[in-house]
Protein backbone atom coordinates (compact mmCIF):
# COMPACT_ATOMS: atom_id res chain seq x y z
CA UNK A 1 0.00 0.00 0.00
CA UNK A 2 3.01 2.41 0.85
CA UNK A 3 4.60 2.32 -2.47
CA UNK A 4 1.45 3.54 -4.56
CA UNK A 5 1.57 6.98 -6.00
CA UNK A 6 -1.15 8.92 -5.47
CA UNK A 7 -2.97 8.93 -8.47
CA UNK A 8 -2.14 4.59 -8.15
CA UNK A 9 -3.78 4.83 -4.89
CA UNK A 10 -7.24 6.61 -6.40
CA UNK A 11 -7.27 4.25 -8.82
CA UNK A 12 -7.33 0.80 -6.14
CA UNK A 13 -10.10 2.90 -4.23
CA UNK A 14 -11.64 3.43 -7.15
CA UNK A 15 -11.56 -0.79 -8.40
CA UNK A 16 -12.39 -1.99 -4.54
CA UNK A 17 -8.96 -2.84 -3.76
CA UNK A 18 -9.00 -2.02 -0.27
CA UNK A 19 -11.52 0.88 1.10
CA UNK A 20 -10.33 4.31 2.29
CA UNK A 21 -10.32 3.59 5.87
CA UNK A 22 -7.84 0.71 5.21
CA UNK A 23 -5.85 3.30 3.53
CA UNK A 24 -5.88 5.74 6.13
CA UNK A 25 -5.51 3.32 8.99
CA UNK A 26 -2.20 2.23 7.45
CA UNK A 27 -0.99 5.84 6.99
CA UNK A 28 -2.33 6.64 10.48
CA UNK A 29 0.22 3.91 11.51
CA UNK A 30 2.56 5.05 9.75
CA UNK A 31 2.58 8.66 11.40
CA UNK A 32 2.39 6.34 14.77
CA UNK A 33 5.48 4.48 14.07
CA UNK A 34 7.91 7.08 12.01
CA UNK A 35 6.51 10.60 13.74
CA UNK A 36 8.58 10.17 16.81
CA UNK A 37 11.65 10.34 15.06
CA UNK A 38 10.94 12.42 12.01
CA UNK A 39 8.57 15.16 14.12
CA UNK A 40 6.94 15.36 10.69
CA UNK A 41 3.75 16.39 12.30
CA UNK A 42 2.68 19.24 15.09
CA UNK A 43 -0.92 17.96 15.17
CA UNK A 44 -2.44 14.23 14.32
CA UNK A 45 -5.85 14.27 14.03
CA UNK A 46 -6.41 10.40 13.91
CA UNK A 47 -10.12 10.34 14.89
CA UNK A 48 -11.16 13.15 11.96
CA UNK A 49 -9.11 11.51 9.46
CA UNK A 50 -11.05 8.12 9.98
CA UNK A 51 -14.19 10.05 9.98
CA UNK A 52 -13.48 11.22 6.71
CA UNK A 53 -12.62 8.11 5.33
CA UNK A 54 -15.71 6.40 6.30
CA UNK A 55 -17.35 9.71 4.21
CA UNK A 56 -15.19 8.91 1.54
CA UNK A 57 -16.08 5.26 1.20
CA UNK A 58 -20.03 6.19 1.20
CA UNK A 59 -19.53 8.37 -1.97
CA UNK A 60 -17.13 5.86 -3.59
CA UNK A 61 -19.51 3.28 -3.30
CA UNK A 62 -22.34 5.35 -4.97
CA UNK A 63 -19.74 6.86 -7.48
CA UNK A 64 -19.94 9.97 -6.88
CA UNK A 65 -15.81 10.25 -6.04
CA UNK A 66 -13.93 13.60 -5.89
CA UNK A 67 -10.26 13.61 -7.58
CA UNK A 68 -8.61 13.19 -4.47
CA UNK A 69 -11.74 11.33 -2.59
CA UNK A 70 -10.25 9.06 0.43
CA UNK A 71 -6.78 10.49 -0.65
CA UNK A 72 -5.00 10.98 2.75
CA UNK A 73 -3.13 13.61 3.21
CA UNK A 74 -0.30 16.29 5.53
CA UNK A 75 -1.55 19.98 5.54
CA UNK A 76 1.09 22.44 6.18
CA UNK A 77 0.26 24.48 9.65
CA UNK A 78 0.60 27.57 7.52
CA UNK A 79 -3.23 26.68 6.18
CA UNK A 80 -5.67 27.89 8.34
CA UNK A 81 -8.12 24.76 9.45
CA UNK A 82 -11.67 25.38 10.75
CA UNK A 83 -11.68 24.07 14.47
CA UNK A 84 -8.05 22.71 14.16
CA UNK A 85 -5.59 24.35 16.13
CA UNK A 86 -2.88 26.34 13.47
CA UNK A 87 0.30 27.23 14.69
CA UNK A 88 2.69 28.46 11.81
CA UNK A 89 5.20 26.66 13.39
CA UNK A 90 5.50 29.32 16.61
CA UNK A 91 5.05 29.65 20.06
CA UNK A 92 2.80 33.10 19.32
CA UNK A 93 -0.21 31.03 17.58
CA UNK A 94 0.03 28.11 19.95
CA UNK A 95 -3.25 28.51 21.01
CA UNK A 96 -4.92 29.22 17.95
CA UNK A 97 -7.89 27.10 16.72
CA UNK A 98 -9.48 29.16 13.14
CA UNK A 99 -13.05 29.24 13.12
CA UNK A 100 -13.05 29.37 9.09
CA UNK A 101 -10.95 27.67 6.83
CA UNK A 102 -8.21 28.24 3.98
CA UNK A 103 -9.62 28.25 0.23
CA UNK A 104 -6.80 26.02 -0.49
CA UNK A 105 -7.56 23.43 2.07
CA UNK A 106 -11.55 23.83 1.47
CA UNK A 107 -10.95 22.79 -2.06
CA UNK A 108 -8.83 20.12 -0.95
CA UNK A 109 -12.21 18.94 1.16
CA UNK A 110 -14.13 19.66 -1.64
CA UNK A 111 -12.55 17.00 -3.49
CA UNK A 112 -12.38 14.48 -0.93
CA UNK A 113 -9.08 14.54 0.65
CA UNK A 114 -8.45 13.00 3.88
CA UNK A 115 -6.54 15.08 6.55
CA UNK A 116 -3.81 12.96 8.16
CA UNK A 117 -2.56 16.57 10.51
CA UNK A 118 -1.16 19.39 10.21
CA UNK A 119 3.09 19.22 9.27
CA UNK A 120 5.84 21.06 10.89
CA UNK A 121 7.72 23.88 9.60
CA UNK A 122 10.22 26.30 9.89
CA UNK A 123 8.62 29.14 11.90
CA UNK A 124 6.06 31.63 10.01
CA UNK A 125 7.90 29.93 7.06
CA UNK A 126 10.81 31.31 7.58
CA UNK A 127 14.12 29.33 7.05
CA UNK A 128 16.09 26.88 4.95
CA UNK A 129 16.07 24.13 7.41
CA UNK A 130 13.30 23.50 9.46
CA UNK A 131 15.15 23.95 12.05
CA UNK A 132 13.30 26.98 13.40
CA UNK A 133 10.06 25.60 14.36
CA UNK A 134 9.03 25.82 18.09
CA UNK A 135 7.96 22.75 18.40
CA UNK A 136 11.17 21.19 17.53
CA UNK A 137 13.27 20.61 13.98
CA UNK A 138 12.12 17.67 11.47
CA UNK A 139 14.53 15.09 10.60
CA UNK A 140 14.42 14.28 6.93
CA UNK A 141 14.29 10.39 6.57
CA UNK A 142 17.33 10.13 3.95
CA UNK A 143 20.96 9.58 5.84
CA UNK A 144 24.11 9.70 4.08
CA UNK A 145 25.34 6.07 3.32
CA UNK A 146 26.97 4.98 6.29
CA UNK A 147 26.63 7.58 8.35
CA UNK A 148 23.60 8.41 10.57
CA UNK A 149 23.62 11.66 11.45
CA UNK A 150 20.34 13.44 11.32
CA UNK A 151 19.99 15.70 8.27
CA UNK A 152 17.60 18.40 7.80
CA UNK A 153 14.69 18.24 5.35
CA UNK A 154 14.97 21.49 3.64
CA UNK A 155 12.44 24.33 4.76
CA UNK A 156 10.16 25.78 5.24
CA UNK A 157 7.55 23.02 3.84
CA UNK A 158 10.10 20.10 5.77
CA UNK A 159 7.66 18.64 7.66
CA UNK A 160 5.45 18.26 4.15
CA UNK A 161 8.16 16.95 2.33
CA UNK A 162 9.62 14.46 5.06
CA UNK A 163 5.90 13.27 5.42
CA UNK A 164 5.39 12.49 1.96
CA UNK A 165 8.77 11.20 1.75
CA UNK A 166 8.37 8.69 4.37
CA UNK A 167 5.22 7.24 3.52
CA UNK A 168 3.44 9.35 5.96
CA UNK A 169 1.41 10.90 3.80
CA UNK A 170 0.35 10.69 -0.09
CA UNK A 171 1.11 14.04 -0.59
CA UNK A 172 0.80 17.25 1.17
CA UNK A 173 0.38 21.44 0.66
CA UNK A 174 3.10 23.45 1.12
CA UNK A 175 3.88 27.05 0.48
CA UNK A 176 6.83 28.88 -1.27
CA UNK A 177 8.26 32.03 -0.82
CA UNK A 178 11.93 31.85 -1.41
CA UNK A 179 12.12 28.09 -2.50
CA UNK A 180 10.02 26.50 0.33
CA UNK A 181 8.43 24.13 -1.74
CA UNK A 182 10.99 23.06 -4.14
CA UNK A 183 13.88 23.70 -1.79
CA UNK A 184 12.64 20.49 0.38
CA UNK A 185 11.10 18.54 -2.53
CA UNK A 186 14.82 18.00 -3.42
CA UNK A 187 16.13 17.04 -0.31
CA UNK A 188 13.91 14.77 0.16
CA UNK A 189 14.16 13.20 -3.15
CA UNK A 190 10.34 14.37 -3.86
CA UNK A 191 8.41 16.35 -6.54
CA UNK A 192 7.52 19.96 -5.37
CA UNK A 193 5.76 22.62 -7.55
CA UNK A 194 5.34 26.43 -6.70
CA UNK A 195 2.56 27.25 -9.31
CA UNK A 196 2.10 30.93 -11.08
CA UNK A 197 1.44 33.63 -8.11
CA UNK A 198 -2.25 34.11 -8.08
CA UNK A 199 -3.24 30.32 -9.22
CA UNK A 200 -3.77 29.47 -5.76
CA UNK A 201 -5.61 31.31 -3.34
CA UNK A 202 -3.72 32.66 -0.79
CA UNK A 203 -6.88 33.79 1.66
CA UNK A 204 -6.50 31.64 5.17
CA UNK A 205 -2.76 31.35 4.52
CA UNK A 206 -0.89 32.81 7.64
CA UNK A 207 0.92 35.47 5.88
CA UNK A 208 4.75 35.93 5.71
CA UNK A 209 5.60 38.03 2.54
CA UNK A 210 2.60 38.58 1.03
CA UNK A 211 3.53 39.65 -2.80
CA UNK A 212 6.08 36.24 -2.96
CA UNK A 213 3.82 33.86 -0.72
CA UNK A 214 2.71 31.10 -2.91
CA UNK A 215 0.67 27.68 -2.68
CA UNK A 216 1.32 24.50 -3.93
CA UNK A 217 1.75 20.58 -3.58
CA UNK A 218 4.59 18.76 -2.52
CA UNK A 219 4.28 14.48 -3.99
CA UNK A 220 5.71 11.09 -5.12
CA UNK A 221 5.22 11.52 -8.34
CA UNK A 222 5.13 14.70 -11.22
CA UNK A 223 1.36 13.65 -11.98
CA UNK A 224 0.84 12.85 -8.33
CA UNK A 225 1.81 17.08 -8.11
CA UNK A 226 -0.41 17.76 -10.88
CA UNK A 227 -3.34 16.17 -9.53
CA UNK A 228 -3.03 17.38 -6.45
CA UNK A 229 -2.60 21.25 -8.10
CA UNK A 230 -5.49 20.83 -10.23
CA UNK A 231 -7.85 20.45 -6.87
CA UNK A 232 -6.17 23.58 -4.75
CA UNK A 233 -5.83 26.13 -7.82
CA UNK A 234 -8.94 28.59 -8.82
CA UNK A 235 -10.00 31.86 -8.63
CA UNK A 236 -11.23 33.42 -4.89
CA UNK A 237 -12.98 36.61 -4.63
CA UNK A 238 -11.92 36.94 -1.28
CA UNK A 239 -8.10 36.95 -2.22
CA UNK A 240 -7.55 40.24 -4.43
CA UNK A 241 -4.58 38.49 -5.81
CA UNK A 242 -6.19 35.35 -7.35
CA UNK A 243 -6.09 35.48 -10.80
CA UNK A 244 -9.36 34.73 -12.54
CA UNK A 245 -8.27 32.38 -14.78
CA UNK A 246 -9.17 28.83 -15.81
CA UNK A 247 -7.53 25.81 -14.16
CA UNK A 248 -6.09 23.30 -16.76
CA UNK A 249 -5.73 19.74 -16.43
CA UNK A 250 -2.23 19.83 -15.86
CA UNK A 251 -2.50 15.84 -15.36
CA UNK A 252 -2.90 14.80 -19.04
CA UNK A 253 0.36 17.94 -19.67
CA UNK A 254 2.61 15.53 -17.83
CA UNK A 255 1.73 13.25 -21.48
CA UNK A 256 2.49 15.79 -23.56
CA UNK A 257 6.21 15.30 -23.95
CA UNK A 258 9.16 17.57 -25.34
CA UNK A 259 9.71 17.21 -28.75
CA UNK A 260 9.99 20.68 -30.10
CA UNK A 261 10.51 22.71 -27.14
CA UNK A 262 13.11 24.94 -26.42
CA UNK A 263 15.22 24.58 -23.01
CA UNK A 264 17.01 27.63 -21.81
CA UNK A 265 19.92 27.04 -19.97
CA UNK A 266 20.59 30.49 -17.92
CA UNK A 267 24.66 31.09 -17.38
CA UNK A 268 24.10 33.19 -14.73
CA UNK A 269 23.04 30.05 -12.75
CA UNK A 270 27.30 28.47 -13.33
CA UNK A 271 28.23 29.93 -9.96
CA UNK A 272 31.77 30.18 -8.95
CA UNK A 273 32.32 26.89 -6.57
CA UNK A 274 29.13 25.09 -7.60
CA UNK A 275 30.14 21.12 -7.00
CA UNK A 276 30.73 19.22 -9.59
CA UNK A 277 28.17 16.69 -8.73
CA UNK A 278 25.11 19.60 -9.26
CA UNK A 279 26.73 20.65 -12.29
CA UNK A 280 27.01 17.12 -13.94
CA UNK A 281 23.40 16.35 -13.07
CA UNK A 282 22.23 19.85 -14.93
CA UNK A 283 24.12 18.74 -17.46
CA UNK A 284 22.37 15.19 -17.86
CA UNK A 285 19.57 16.82 -17.03
CA UNK A 286 19.72 18.29 -20.52
CA UNK A 287 20.78 15.59 -22.27
CA UNK A 288 17.63 14.32 -21.44
CA UNK A 289 15.90 16.87 -22.66
CA UNK A 290 17.75 16.75 -26.13
CA UNK A 291 17.02 13.17 -26.38
CA UNK A 292 13.34 13.54 -26.14
CA UNK A 293 13.13 15.81 -28.51
CA UNK A 294 14.03 19.42 -27.21
CA UNK A 295 16.24 22.26 -28.38
CA UNK A 296 18.69 23.37 -25.95
CA UNK A 297 19.35 27.42 -26.07
CA UNK A 298 21.40 29.59 -23.76
CA UNK A 299 19.82 32.30 -22.14
CA UNK A 300 20.83 35.54 -19.93
CA UNK A 301 19.02 36.85 -16.57
CA UNK A 302 21.45 39.35 -16.07
CA UNK A 303 19.75 40.39 -12.95
CA UNK A 304 20.05 37.09 -11.35
CA UNK A 305 23.04 38.31 -9.37
CA UNK A 306 20.69 40.48 -7.35
CA UNK A 307 17.87 38.24 -6.64
CA UNK A 308 19.15 36.92 -2.78
CA UNK A 309 20.23 40.45 -1.54
CA UNK A 310 17.07 41.69 -2.69
CA UNK A 311 14.86 38.60 -1.94
CA UNK A 312 15.95 39.73 2.14
CA UNK A 313 14.58 43.04 1.47
CA UNK A 314 11.30 42.66 0.26
CA UNK A 315 10.58 39.43 2.50
CA UNK A 316 12.10 40.69 5.55
CA UNK A 317 10.32 44.10 4.66
CA UNK A 318 6.59 42.86 4.23
CA UNK A 319 7.19 40.29 7.11
CA UNK A 320 7.64 43.36 9.45
CA UNK A 321 4.08 44.27 8.32
CA UNK A 322 2.47 41.14 8.32
CA UNK A 323 3.65 40.06 11.77
CA UNK A 324 2.90 43.13 13.66
CA UNK A 325 -0.93 41.46 13.96
CA UNK A 326 0.91 39.50 16.56
CA UNK A 327 0.60 41.50 20.04
CA UNK A 328 -1.00 39.08 22.53
CA UNK A 329 -4.28 41.11 22.31
CA UNK A 330 -6.69 39.64 19.72
CA UNK A 331 -5.93 36.26 19.08
CA UNK A 332 -2.58 34.23 20.08
CA UNK A 333 -0.59 33.52 23.36
CA UNK A 334 -0.06 36.67 25.51
CA UNK A 335 2.39 37.17 27.95
CA UNK A 336 1.25 39.75 30.84
CA UNK A 337 2.87 43.57 31.28
CA UNK A 338 2.39 46.42 33.56
CA UNK A 339 0.57 48.34 30.39
CA UNK A 340 -0.22 47.54 26.76
CA UNK A 341 3.28 48.33 25.96
CA UNK A 342 4.98 45.90 28.14
CA UNK A 343 2.59 43.47 26.86
CA UNK A 344 3.35 43.88 23.39
CA UNK A 345 6.99 43.77 23.58
CA UNK A 346 6.79 40.67 26.64
CA UNK A 347 4.66 38.92 23.85
CA UNK A 348 6.48 39.16 21.00
CA UNK A 349 9.68 38.67 22.52
CA UNK A 350 8.32 35.25 24.33
CA UNK A 351 6.50 34.40 21.37
CA UNK A 352 8.88 34.88 18.00
CA UNK A 353 11.87 32.41 17.72
CA UNK A 354 15.24 34.28 17.11
CA UNK A 355 14.71 33.95 13.19
CA UNK A 356 11.74 35.80 12.99
CA UNK A 357 12.89 38.09 14.99
CA UNK A 358 16.13 38.85 13.09
CA UNK A 359 13.90 39.10 10.22
CA UNK A 360 11.25 41.43 11.93
CA UNK A 361 14.38 43.57 12.78
CA UNK A 362 15.67 43.52 9.41
CA UNK A 363 12.23 44.66 7.34
CA UNK A 364 11.60 46.93 9.75
CA UNK A 365 14.73 49.02 9.16
CA UNK A 366 14.59 49.10 6.33
CA UNK A 367 11.32 50.14 6.05
CA UNK A 368 12.44 53.13 8.52
CA UNK A 369 12.37 56.93 7.35
CA UNK A 370 15.50 58.22 5.44
CA UNK A 371 16.41 54.41 4.67
CA UNK A 372 12.84 53.57 2.52
CA UNK A 373 14.30 54.89 -0.73
CA UNK A 374 18.06 53.08 -0.47
CA UNK A 375 17.35 50.02 0.39
CA UNK A 376 13.16 49.04 -0.14
CA UNK A 377 12.33 51.23 -3.04
CA UNK A 378 15.23 50.29 -4.94
CA UNK A 379 14.95 46.55 -4.11
CA UNK A 380 11.90 46.52 -5.32
CA UNK A 381 12.96 48.48 -8.64
CA UNK A 382 15.73 45.85 -9.04
CA UNK A 383 13.17 43.23 -8.89
CA UNK A 384 11.24 44.58 -11.91
CA UNK A 385 14.43 44.43 -13.96
CA UNK A 386 14.37 40.65 -12.92
CA UNK A 387 11.38 40.14 -14.27
CA UNK A 388 12.28 41.87 -17.25
CA UNK A 389 14.89 39.30 -17.52
CA UNK A 390 12.97 36.02 -17.62
CA UNK A 391 10.43 37.89 -19.60
CA UNK A 392 13.07 38.64 -22.82
CA UNK A 393 14.43 35.01 -22.16
CA UNK A 394 10.62 33.46 -22.66
CA UNK A 395 10.31 35.22 -25.76
CA UNK A 396 12.82 32.58 -27.30
CA UNK A 397 12.24 29.86 -24.96
CA UNK A 398 9.57 27.83 -23.39
CA UNK A 399 11.12 26.96 -20.20
CA UNK A 400 14.61 27.21 -18.11
CA UNK A 401 16.35 24.18 -16.26
CA UNK A 402 18.43 24.81 -13.71
CA UNK A 403 19.54 22.85 -10.50
CA UNK A 404 17.33 22.87 -7.15
CA UNK A 405 19.78 23.37 -4.97
CA UNK A 406 23.37 24.01 -4.61
CA UNK A 407 23.86 20.57 -2.16
CA UNK A 408 22.12 17.58 -0.87
CA UNK A 409 20.64 17.83 2.55
CA UNK A 410 22.66 19.14 5.09
CA UNK A 411 23.01 17.72 8.63
CA UNK A 412 20.65 19.34 11.92
CA UNK A 413 23.70 21.80 13.32
CA UNK A 414 25.49 22.86 9.88
CA UNK A 415 25.56 26.32 8.83
CA UNK A 416 23.25 26.85 11.73
CA UNK A 417 25.45 29.45 13.08
CA UNK A 418 25.92 31.81 9.91
CA UNK A 419 22.72 33.20 8.82
CA UNK A 420 23.69 34.20 5.26
CA UNK A 421 25.81 30.38 4.31
CA UNK A 422 21.53 29.36 5.07
CA UNK A 423 20.13 31.83 2.98
CA UNK A 424 22.47 30.85 0.21
CA UNK A 425 20.63 27.83 0.23
CA UNK A 426 17.86 29.54 -1.95
CA UNK A 427 20.07 30.72 -4.75
CA UNK A 428 18.56 29.29 -7.25
CA UNK A 429 14.82 29.56 -6.35
CA UNK A 430 14.55 32.95 -5.13
CA UNK A 431 14.46 34.91 -8.46
CA UNK A 432 11.22 32.79 -9.20
CA UNK A 433 9.95 34.07 -6.77
CA UNK A 434 10.82 38.06 -7.23
CA UNK A 435 8.97 36.92 -10.68
CA UNK A 436 5.66 35.47 -9.47
CA UNK A 437 6.85 32.52 -12.06
CA UNK A 438 5.80 28.77 -11.70
CA UNK A 439 8.83 26.27 -11.16
CA UNK A 440 9.23 22.78 -10.02
CA UNK A 441 11.21 20.40 -8.36
CA UNK A 442 12.29 17.26 -9.63
CA UNK A 443 14.22 14.70 -7.72
CA UNK A 444 16.81 13.16 -11.01
CA UNK A 445 19.79 11.38 -9.13
CA UNK A 446 21.84 11.15 -5.92
CA UNK A 447 24.94 12.62 -5.14
CA UNK A 448 28.47 10.68 -3.84
CA UNK A 449 26.72 10.36 0.00
CA UNK A 450 23.56 8.88 -1.45
CA UNK A 451 21.32 11.72 -1.22
CA UNK A 452 18.96 13.00 -3.41
CA UNK A 453 19.33 15.73 -5.57
CA UNK A 454 16.93 17.93 -7.74
CA UNK A 455 16.23 19.90 -11.06
CA UNK A 456 14.03 22.82 -11.32
CA UNK A 457 12.06 23.70 -14.46
CA UNK A 458 11.02 27.26 -14.48
CA UNK A 459 8.11 28.22 -16.53
CA UNK A 460 6.03 31.31 -18.09
CA UNK A 461 3.22 32.97 -16.05
CA UNK A 462 0.47 30.87 -15.66
CA UNK A 463 1.84 28.02 -18.07
CA UNK A 464 1.97 25.21 -15.31
CA UNK A 465 1.49 22.47 -18.31
CA UNK A 466 4.89 22.97 -19.76
CA UNK A 467 6.45 22.92 -16.70
CA UNK A 468 4.67 19.60 -15.66
CA UNK A 469 5.77 18.13 -19.43
CA UNK A 470 9.22 19.22 -19.09
CA UNK A 471 9.51 17.88 -15.31
CA UNK A 472 7.39 14.43 -16.81
CA UNK A 473 10.56 13.80 -19.51
CA UNK A 474 12.60 14.44 -16.75
CA UNK A 475 11.06 12.13 -14.76
CA UNK A 476 10.86 9.34 -17.07
CA UNK A 477 14.51 9.82 -18.23
CA UNK A 478 15.71 9.58 -14.88
CA UNK A 479 14.02 7.15 -13.82
CA UNK A 480 14.61 8.03 -9.63
CA UNK A 481 13.38 4.78 -7.43
CA UNK A 482 15.65 5.16 -4.57
CA UNK A 483 13.92 5.33 -1.17
CA UNK A 484 14.73 6.63 2.14
CA UNK A 485 15.71 4.61 5.09
CA UNK A 486 13.78 5.77 7.38
CA UNK A 487 10.35 5.41 5.63
CA UNK A 488 6.88 3.13 6.57
CA UNK A 489 7.32 -0.56 5.54
CA UNK A 490 10.71 -0.27 5.45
Amino acid sequence: MFDLSLVAARDALAAKKFSARELTTAYLGAIEKLNPDINAYITTLPEAALAQADAADISLAKGEAGPLCGIPLAIKDLFCTKGVRTTAGSKILSPFIPPYESTVTANLLRDGAIFLGKANMDEFAMGSSNMTSAYGCVTNPWTRRGDNRPLVPGGSSGGSAAAVAARMALGATATDTGGSIRQPAAFCGIVGIKPTYGRCSRWGVVAFASSLDQAGPVARTVEDAAVLLGSMAGFDPKDSTSADIAVPDFAAACKRGVKGLRIGVPREYRLDGMPPEIDALWRQGLDWLREAGAEIVDVSLPHTKYGLATYYIVAPAEASSNLARYDGVRFGARTPGRDLTELYENTRADGFGAEVQRRILIGTYVLSAGYYDAYYLRAQKVRALMLRDFTEAFETVDALLTPATPSAAFGQGEKMDDPITMYLNDIFTVPVNMAGLPAMSVPAGLDAQGLPLGLQIIGRPFDEETVFAVGAAIERAAGFSTLPNLRAGA
